[in-house]
């Protein structure tokens, strides 16, 4: 099975000073058909105006990951952890049984893109974790590097769900696969340019869903950039 999501009919909220695109159902925007795909519960595009963000506030039991396309995100959390999160970071904060967070934008002069990941995780109630690890752009290179797992394989940040997220940067005519073994789907999802996927041609911005499928199939045309989710 190979379900399009297009970058067209996501979800959209326009605040002005933060224009966010949702792949799935959050805060006002629900759609009973989109309310994420398997542990994927929340895929957010988020495009904030220079000076501005989301002030302090919390969660629970969610693996959240966030991932800056362009610009700089300041993050700090009621764990102590202040940090500045820029293009190749991916960082992950486990909220478990309850964490305080705020993300802003960095630059009083530049606006900052990033996609926002919630994953339900494995458990209820863990200790609030945060990590962030950077990945050097030849990394991902015609290829797909893994950036965060439950193992924390090849350096890879750890989730607290069993899902395996790569990172992959397409030129024309590279092509990457990826086997997926019996019971495991794929969600992908492009950040840039233009890759096809099993064949088909997506843009930025749009996403897909692969079920009972034996391998995912990645290639570069115009050249594009895609994130991928190996999910249970």
């Amino acid at each position: 099975m190979f379900l399009l999501r297009p970058s067209s009919e996501r979800g959209l909220a326009d605040h002005g000073w933060l224009k966010s695109y949702h792949s799935f159902s959050f805060a006002d925007y629900h759609d009973p058909r989109h309310m994420g795909f398997r542990a994927l519960r929340v895929l957010n595009e988020d495009r904030v105006q220079p000076g501005r963000g989301f002030g302090a506030h919390s969660h629970r039991d969610m693996e959240i990951l966030s991932i800056v396309l362009e610009g700089g995100l300041r993050h700090k959390d009621s764990l102590g952890t202040g940090s500045l999160i820029r293009p190749g970071d991916v960082q992950r904060m486990s909220a478990g049984r309850g964490v305080t967070h705020s993300e802003l934008n960095a630059s009083d002069t530049e606006r900052v893109h990033f996609l926002q990941i919630w994953l339900i995780p494995n458990q209820r109630g863990l200790t609030p974790s945060y990590e962030q690890k950077t990945f050097a752009p030849e990394g991902k290179a015609g290829r797909l590097e893994l950036a965060a797992s439950p193992d924390g394989a090849d350096g890879s940040v750890i989730v607290h769900s069993d899902v395996r997220l790569y990172l992959g940067s397409f030129g024309a005519g590279q092509h990457q696969s990826l086997a997926l073994a019996p019971g495991r789907h794929a969600w992908v999802q492009i950040t840039r340019g233009t890759l096809r996927v099993q064949g088909q041609e997506l843009t930025a911005g749009d996403g897909a869903a692969l079920s009972e499928e034996p391998k995912l199939e990645l290639e570069g045309t115009l050249g594009g950039e895609a994130l991928v989710f190996d999910l249970a």
